[in-house]
Formats: structure tokens, C-alpha cells, sequence
């Protein structure tokens, strides 16, 4: 064998010495598998014939019982005594059977005997002077009384009503006879019932290593080495020696199941004793195979090294050139800062304008709003309805221009104004008004559903109506140019109301929809890129949200104001 494998390591190339040797384990895996089912078939084939053995002896033991306690049942339903305790059923007739039976039970190994009239009421019981004495006990509803009253005889395994415990109940009936002669028999008088328990074998099998089970036709076990299995299927596992025989008078199986663990051992103290002598035939081809292989890994370990060095070349090429990357991330990180800096410096800017605007405009509002007081009051009265009506508008709008400067500042500020029930359907109706005049709106149907008067929402009226009309605004500027133009406004009421605009233009662009709510991010050439941004900041303190749809194309734009229901 030494003198083959240097010829392969010599003369053979590398990739054919390869497949040479694992064709050889390979074999020798094969001989090691042939010597361990060889020993285990061996093994199995012992232990088959001792439990086959075995299981005859327990078979002609269950026998043995079954046939002595079915005699017992047969000698007494002939019983002289039995047949007049059940002509007569005087009470010194029961009591002399009761202790004949009693005696019997003794000499038998029965559980118990006892005697049914024709009612099936026990009469006579072996444990007559017992707490759990069966005399009186009705017993009409076991098929054991039922069917030998029919058939002559039965047999039936079940669990004890008053001692709750299982066996098997033999029974035969009794009949009486016409002038004293057994071929003048008449109508069953009652039965004879003989218990029979199998304590001391199913013990005698709970020591045994083989498990041992008697089932019926069914499959259901009824002894067992482990009581607590009886009235169950059969737990047998899949690799278990099986082996089973009928028990002769009765319709029973007895069935023995042991381990092929034992097999399994012998097979694989076969496989080692073949793999001893395998190991000691391959000691010289190992020595030299290891000499032939040391030098190898020298050469191996020279490549790898260079390998090494080359990976640990390239790597750290690979780290630089990362550490480069990371660092042009961080300036343009630091750049984005910087701008958002300058946006959030303009922002504040804005605000402090803002407020100063508002502030500048109060003062000649308040003016045109006396002014306007002043020419109504003037007119006399009844006169010049047209002109009072339009001094009303006059005064009117400028309280609502008051109202929007104050807003303006309260915003400038961070500050917001008081929240309460606020009719949604008169913020809507107040929106579509102001924005229908506009140059924008001219045109353009605006489809709002009947939304009930009683409908309220936690806002503050100026603010709700400026974030309806800066959304009505942006759908008008949308639809500049779109055929057919058309603004949807949608109301749903739940516990939240949403409240849904939505127009038939061109739609966002993906561009536009990541920047909807940045400040100074507008796509109109002269807009601020400010009424969405403080719309969203005005629902938010109502409690609610400002939001857009996800793109769909070719369907417009569509935002969502959602507010809090008032209670």
C-alpha cells in the first residue's frame, strides 16, 4: 500500500492523485459501512428471535389466566347454590353465595365475583363485606350483562364504576331448569361476572427492557407495561423491533417493541474493529503522505504569503481612497449646513419684516375703517342703500385685513392665536369667495360637497381660511393653461375631518414633491416659497397636518388639511 501511494504522489498529476484517493476512501468508507450493517443485521436478527420467544411466553401466560377465570365463570353459572340464590333470593341464599364466591376469588387470583339477577342488580359479591361491595350495584347497562344474557357468554375490558379501577370482566349466564335436568333449560336467570386485573403481569413487563403492549381490534391498548398508556393508540416508534402474536380466545394482540439501540451498538463495534485493522494497514501511507504534504505547505505557505502582502497592498488602497470619499461627504455635508443656514437667517429675516409691515399697516387701516364709520354714520337715514352697503364692505375688510396683520405678527412671533369650534362649511364658502374674484380663479369651477352647517373643527377662522385660500391659490396658478380646468374639494368626517383640494393639472414634479414644505423652495418665478410652509405650521397648532398625496400620473395635484373634530 506505501509502495501505491508514493507511486501516486510521484508520477500521477496533482488533480488525478486527488481523485485517486478519494475513490480509496471512498471504498473504505464503503468497507466500513458494509462491516456496520452487517454486525447490526446479525444483532437484529438475535434480538427478533429472543423477543419472539419471549412474546410466546407472555402470550401462553395471558393465555393461561384468561383461560382459568373463564372457567371459574363457567363452573359457577352450573353452581347449584347460584341457581337457587337466583330462583330464591332469600337472604341466607345471597349470603352463602357471597362467601363461596369470596373463598373462590382467593383461590383463583380473581379481582372479583359477583352474581346479576335479571334486572342486573349484583346480589352476590366476593367483596360483599368491602366500603366498595358491588351487592346492590345496577349493572344492567354493561354490555358484558347485556350480551351474555343473549349469547351465553361475553367479554369486556373496562374501567371499574365503584373501584375505578380497569379489567376485564368474563361473564356467562345462568339458567334455570325444568324438573332438575340441564336439558330442560328455561329463560337466564342472571349472569356470573368474573373481574380479572392484570397487576402482576403488566408489573412483571414494566421490568423488562422490550415494551409490551395487548390491544384490541381497534388499535386501543388495554395492558401495558406503563399504565398510564392503557385506552390509548399504541406508541410505537418507527425504528423499534416489532413483533406480534393473537391471544388465543379473545380477539387481543399482543405486540412486543424493543430498540435497535443494541443492534446499532454491535454494528458499530463491528465497523470499529474492521476500522482498528483498516488504521494499522494505513500507519506507513500516512507517514509518508505527511512528509510529502509538509513539503507542500512550505510551498503553500511562500504563495499565500505573497498573496498576503499583494491583498493587504490592495486594501489599504481601498481604505485611502474610502477616507477620501468620506471626506469630500463632510465638506459637502458642512455646505448644506452653511446654506440651510442662510435660509434659516433669511427665514428670520422675513419674520422680523413681517411683523414690521404688519405694524406699519395698522395705523392707516385703522384710518380707513374710522373713515368708513364715519361716511355710514353720515348718510342719512333710509338713503343711499347702495353707498352704506359698500361702507359695510369697506369696514368689514378692513377688520379682516386687521385681523390678517395681527396673524402675520402672532407668526413673526411664534405665537399662536385661540382655538375653538370654527364652522368649517363658512371657512370653505369665506375661501372659494375670496379666491373666485381673483384673476387666477376666473373660470375655473371649484366643486364643493354640501358640508353640514353643524360641522365644526378646532381652528381659529382667519388662520383656517388663509390656509384654504393659499391651497384654492396654488390650485388656480396650477391649472393655468389646462383644458378644462377643475377644482375638487373633498370633506370626510371621522374622528379626525380631512379635508381634500385637488385640481386636474399637470400635477408635481418628483422635484418639486421633495420640497413642497421647505422654506424659499418655490417653482413659480415669482413666488416666496412661503404659503405652504406657514399653512402647515398654522394646522399644526391647530392639533392637525398639511400634507400632499403621493405623485399619481396624470392626476393633479391633491393636498390634505387634516383637523380635530370639536366636541
Amino acid at each position: 500500500m506505501a509502495s501505491v501511494g508514493k507511486a501516486l504522489d510521484s508520477r500521477a498529476p496533482g488533480g488525478v492523485a486527488r481523485w485517486l484517493w478519494l475513490l480509496i476512501a471512498l471504498m473504505l468508507a464503503g468497507v466500513l459501512a458494509s462491516g456496520f450493517r452487517i454486525g447490526q443485521h446479525d444483532a437484529l436478527n438475535d434480538l427478533r428471535l429472543a423477543q419472539e420467544v419471549e412474546l410466546r411466553t407472555r402470550v401462553q401466560a395471558l393465555e393461561g389466566v384468561l383461560s382459568r377465570q373463564r372457567a371459574v365463570a363457567t363452573v359457577l353459572a352450573d353452581d347449584a347454590l347460584v341457581r337457587d340464590a337466583l330462583a330464591d333470593p332469600l337472604p341466607g341464599n345471597r349470603a352463602a353465595v357471597s362467601l363461596k364466591f369470596d373463598r373462590l376469588r382467593d383461590q383463583t387470583n380473581s379481582s372479583v365475583i359477583y352474581l346479576l339477577d335479571h334486572r342486573g342488580v349484583a346480589i352476590a359479591a366476593s367483596n360483599w363485606d368491602e366500603a366498595t361491595s358491588f351487592v346492590g350495584q345496577d349493572y344492567s347497562f354493561r354490555d358484558y350483562f347485556s350480551d351474555a344474557l343473549l349469547r351465553g357468554e361475553a367479554t369486556q375490558f373496562a374501567q371499574g364504576t365503584v373501584s375505578h379501577r380497569p379489567g376485564l370482566y368474563l361473564s356467562h349466564d345462568v339458567v334455570g331448569l325444568a324438573g332438575g335436568h340441564p336439558d330442560t333449560a328455561t329463560e337466564p336467570l342472571g349472569v356470573v361476572v368474573v373481574k380479572v386485573e392484570f397487576d402482576a403481569l403488566e408489573r412483571n413487563w414494566a421490568g423488562n427492557a422490550a415494551q409490551t403492549f395487548v390491544t384490541d381490534p381497534s388499535g386501543q391498548v388495554m395492558l401495558a407495561g406503563d399504565p398510564a398508556l392503557r385506552f390509548h393508540p399504541m406508541p410505537i416508534k418507527g425504528d423499534a423491533i416489532r413483533t406480534t402474536q393473537a391471544v388465543p380466545g379473545i380477539d387481543w394482540t399482543m405486540t412486543m417493541a424493543s430498540s435497535t439501540g443494541p443492534a446499532r451498538y454491535a454494528g458499530l463495534l463491528t465497523m470499529g474493529a474492521l476500522g482498528f485493522v483498516l488504521t494499522l494497514l494505513a500507519v506507513p501511507v500516512v507517514i509518508l503522505m505527511r512528509a510529502r504534504r509538509r513539503a507542500a505547505r512550505e510551498a503553500e505557505a511562500g504563495r499565500r504569503y505573497r498573496v498576503e502582502l499583494e491583498r493587504a497592498v490592495e486594501e489599504r488602497t481601498r481604505a485611502l481612497t474610502g477616507e477620501m470619499r468620506e471626506r469630500r461627504a463632510a465638506e459637502e455635508h458642512v455646505a448644506r449646513l452653511q446654506d440651510e443656514m442662510v435660509q434659516a437667517n433669511k427665514l428670520a429675516a422675513l419674520g422680523q419684516i413681517t411683523a414690521g409691515v404688519a405694524h406699519e399697516v395698522n395705523q392707516p387701516l385703522a384710518t380707513i375703517r374710522l373713515l368708513a364709520e364715519n361716511g355710514a354714520a353720515m348718510l342719512p337715514e333710509g338713503q343711499a342703500p347702495e353707498v352704506a352697503g359698500n361702507l359695510a364692505g369697506i369696514q368689514r375688510m378692513a377688520l379682516r385685513i386687521g385681523r390678517i396683520t395681527e396673524q402675520l405678527r402672532g407668526f413673526a412671533r411664534k405665537a399662536s392665536g385661540t382655538v375653538g369650534p370654527v364652522s368649517l362649511r363658512e371657512a370653505l364658502e369665506v375661501a372659494v369667495l375670496m379666491t373666485g374674484a381673483s384673476h387666477a380663479g376666473r373660470g375655473i369651477p371649484v366643486d364643493m360637497p354640501a358640508v353640514d352647517p353643524g360641522l365644526l373643527v378646532m381652528a381659529e377662522t382667519v388662520r383656517l381660511e388663509q390656509i384654504l385660500v393659499n391651497l384654492l391659490q396654488n390650485a388656480q396658478e396650477a391649472l393655468a393653461g389646462t383644458q378644462d380646468p377643475r377644482i375638487r374639494i373633498g370633506v370626510e368626517a371621522a374622528e379626525t375631518v380631512r379635508v381634500t383640494v385637488r385640481d386636474n393639472g399637470p400635477g408635481l414634479t418628483p422635484e418639486t414633491a421633495a420640497r413642497l414644505f421647505t422654506p424659499f423652495a418655490t417653482s413659480k418665478p415669482n413666488g416666496l416659497g412661503l404659503g405652504l410652509v406657514i399653512s402647515q405650521e398654522i394646522a399644526r397648532d391647530f392639533g392637525g397636518d398639511l400634507r400632499a398625496l403621493p405623485l399619481e400620473p396624470g392626476q393633479g395635484a391633491c393636498f390634505i388639511l387634516e383637523l380635530q373634530g370639536a366636541i
